[in-house]
């Protein structure tokens, strides 16, 4: 009916002006006397307004014009003579006092603010005995006390002020009384309170009856008493033009549908759940509060409030299950309002119908609230939202005080693995705590170890997240102070924190020693490749000044070696990556066993450019033969009986076209991260042509080759058979990486030859690395570590 209202005014705003005006005054003065006489306020008038600052507004213009009879006139000039003074109490919205002083011109100094009881009464109530003495102080400065506004309901505890003896005070100073405040929606009801009903004899209230009703997009309403039209016109409460009457007609549409006793029945469904047992929605959350351990309620009335304010409340020192607490319960106030805030969105998110919301009090600190009256009618509150609400809680208390309890026996074990573990002191986080992982890493600039403390955490994070807990492992709040940390959820009380803070910097040791080693082998690599780049540019020009410049002809070079082959004497060259040791073929292997501590074989007799038919030292591989070699004579075998083709006429062949082949043969897919793998290689599958059994990892297969050049690598080709593989032969899976630059690409490198496990690296020019592995895995225990060889072309 409300979104009707609007549409409906739109429309009727077209009609001929007479017809408007008397359209419009009805609807308005139809309005004015509902909303009257259902919230008790005899002899009254209505502004409607959007902002509902803005009636206070306008009252505060019209009361100017009342107290100052030369102000229609002079303007501020009067105001001079008498400054006016506008008070209002500490609990009310905040904001509301600079918005009017913005809105009417007036300094700030015309804005008073009364604090609230601090000995008798309630706390978020405003002191009449000071207010009385701050207006004495003020009539005698020359100030003239113009408007006080009260509460009737405060925006956070939703506690009233005592209107009674405000409205006393104010008739005794000719001050005007504004009220305003949720509870007002209760003078609709049969029954009011003594406090609710002095509200009625106020000059002026703001009503809100959209939340209270469950109404989307209606106005506000100040109803007001005054006399003089001319000034309430001058104020702005009354005007002359029909179009603004018509923000009524949604209300007036809604009084239509509803009816009275359909507008008491929704108040009355906030704060009465039936008219026969009286049990009211507060009344009924306060009851089952009170039975629960470790909360604390806060109300105004614990028989008539609709109002409910709870917090979790423990004491820290107490709930330390041992150790000294000095100097850690100095931010309990912090904590604990920590505490409640993230038990306000637990609530919030479990119950979204019950309407709860968490307020900051000056006192109190972090409380949740319920407040019927506000959500009510448009979340449709019912009693099982309020019992689910209980259960809900009932569920996070425990998980809670537990936490609590921990926090200082986290504190003490995260000391008790110093300078690992340093503890960060955050009181605004709701949980055991926050932690941070220092390494122990010496002679190192302050850029560098911040690099190295904020790889290490991120990884420590990862880890943990990766646990199979129900403790949640995060980076903290999102506007936190506290950078590279790892800040520690709740916990239940079964959780060992010993465990857990040993858990933490055992693994922190693992990221930082595995970090470690990646940086030693990332250094020894860069030197290998710094070395390699030499020696393959020095290759190159010794294979330029061998082969001639007509070889080096696209089209030239590719007829004159059709015709005449030229043998290349440039020759491979290997690196150990334990030793970090460059190795040439013709150096004396004894030499380089005795340096690198195991066995390592020129790549000479391994990666030759020719058919290895002239080595009659390799024993031919058997075919058909069924021997085979003993088990204890089979694992004695070199790393060169791993990696050789055992048959002179039989080799493995290297990904990509053979020579002189046509553009666009033996194309290459790309894979992710730069990787290209030849074509015919398959990823986690078996050989095709149902050859061999299945793997789980790259295939490799022998096929002959013809006379000339022979490469070492994977690949297919049509039309030919593949052989079956030979037992007594290890598998070797190999892939290219073509790059344009080895420099900044040794982390890398390294992170590839521990993923892959690869027992073989090599370099060529133009830039490529080559990279073997050795199937099956199982064959990978004793072999030295990775080789990186390096040849020319």
């Amino acid at each position: 009916m409300a979104l009707l209202g609007h549409s409906l005014a739109a429309y009727i705003s077209v009609l001929d002006k007479e017809r408007l005006r008397k359209l419009t005054t009805r609807i308005l003065s139809d309005t004015t006397l509902w909303f009257c006489r259902l919230f008790r306020y005899e002899n009254g008038s209505a502004y409607f307004h959007e902002d509902d600052r803005d009636g206070l507004v306008k009252v505060c213009r019209l009361v100017i014009n009342a107290r100052y009879e030369e102000y229609a006139s002079e303007g501020y000039a009067v105001l001079s003579s008498k400054q006016p003074v506008i008070y209002q109490s500490a609990s009310g919205r905040p904001g509301l006092g600079q918005h009017l002083c913005s809105q009417l011109g007036l300094p700030l100094s015309s804005l008073c603010t009364v604090p609230c009881n601090t000995i008798f009464g309630s706390q978020h109530q405003m002191d009449v005995a000071l207010l009385d003495k701050l207006i004495k102080e003020d009539i005698e400065a020359g100030k003239l006390p113009l408007l006080l506004i009260a509460n009737a309901g405060t925006p956070g505890a939703g506690h009233t002020d005592k209107l009674a003896r405000l409205k006393d005070l104010c008739d005794q100073y000719s001050m005007w009384l504004h009220v305003e405040g949720v509870n007002l929606a209760t003078l609709a009801l049969g029954q009011v309170t003594s406090a609710i009903m002095a509200a009625n004899r106020c000059d002026s209230m703001t009503l809100t009856p959209g939340p209270w009703l469950g109404l989307p997009a209606v106005t506000a309403i100040t109803l007001y008493r005054h006399e003089d039209p001319a000034l309430s016109l001058a104020a702005g409460l009354t005007s002359s033009q029909p179009v603004a009457k018509l923000r009524a007609l949604p209300l007036w549409l809604s009084l239509q549908y509803l009816g009275h006793n359909g507008i008491v029945q929704k108040i009355r469904h906030a704060t009465a759940l039936t008219q026969d047992t009286r049990c009211y929605l507060s009344q009924q959350l306060l009851q089952k509060l009170k039975t629960l351990v470790s909360i604390k309620t806060s109300v105004e009335d614990e028989l008539s409030s609709p109002v409910v304010l709870f917090k979790f409340s423990q004491d820290m020192s107490a709930a330390s299950s041992g150790g000294s607490v000095e100097g850690f319960c100095a931010g309990e106030k912090e904590v604990l309002d920590a505490f409640n805030r993230w038990l306000g969105e637990q609530l919030v998110q479990l119950v979204p119908t019950s309407g709860v919301d968490v307020v900051e009090l000056e006192d109190e600190g972090a409380c949740v609230r319920f407040s019927p009256l506000l959500t009510a009618a448009v979340l449709g509150t019912q009693e099982g939202d309020v019992e689910a609400l209980v259960e809900k809680l009932s569920e996070l208390l425990p998980v809670m005080s537990s936490t609590m309890c921990l926090r200082q026996d986290f504190r003490e074990e995260t000391h008790r693995h110093s300078p690992s573990l340093t503890y960060i002191e955050e009181l605004s986080w709701p949980g055991l705590g926050a932690v941070r992982y220092e390494p122990q890493a010496e002679g190192v600039d302050e850029s560098r170890r911040k690099q190295e403390l904020q790889k290490i955490n991120s990884e420590l994070l990862k880890k943990l997240q990766d646990l199979d807990t129900d403790i949640i492992f995060s980076t903290g709040p999102e506007f936190g102070t506290e950078e590279d940390c790892i800040f520690v959820g709740m916990v239940t009380e079964d959780v060992d924190v010993s465990e857990l803070v040993d858990t933490i910097a055992a693994l922190g040791r693992d990221i930082e020693e595995s970090g470690r080693l990646l940086e030693n082998m990332t250094e020894v690599v860069r030197k290998g490749i710094l070395e390699a780049e030499l020696q393959l540019q020095k290759a190159n020009e010794e294979k330029l000044m061998e082969e001639g410049m007509i070889r080096q002809l696209p089209l030239v070079g590719s007829v004159l070696n059709w015709f005449s082959p030229v043998q290349s004497s440039i020759k491979g060259r290997t690196f150990n990556l334990a030793a970090g040791v460059t190795f040439q073929p013709n150096d004396d292997l004894e030499v380089q066993q005795k340096q690198k501590g195991g066995s390592l074989d020129s790549t000479e007799t391994t990666y030759s450019t020719k058919a290895q038919a002239a080595r009659p030292s390799l024993q031919e591989t058997p075919t058909t033969s069924s021997k085979r070699l003993p088990e204890a004579h089979h694992e004695k075998k070199n790393i060169k009986d791993r990696y050789t083709c055992r048959r002179p006429d039989w080799c493995y062949r290297l990904p990509g076209p053979h020579p002189g082949a046509r553009p666009g043969v033996g194309a290459r897919r790309r894979a992710p991260g730069g990787r290209v793998f030849a074509h015919g290689t398959r990823e986690l599958g078996s050989a095709r042509n149902g050859v061999g059994p299945p793997s789980s990892r790259l295939t490799t297969q022998c096929r002959k080759v013809h006379e000339g050049p022979v490469q070492c690598g994977l690949g297919s080709s049509r039309g030919r058979e593949p052989r079956r593989p030979n037992p007594w032969n290890k598998t070797l899976a190999i892939g290219t990486w073509n790059v344009t630059s080895l420099g900044g690409k040794e982390p890398e490198l390294v992170r590839e030859v521990e993923r892959y496990r690869l027992e073989i690296v090599g370099l060529t020019s133009p830039p490529r690395i080559v990279a073997w592995a050795l199937e099956p895995s199982s064959l990978r225990e004793g072999l030295d570590p990775p080789l990186l060889w390096s040849c020319p072309g």
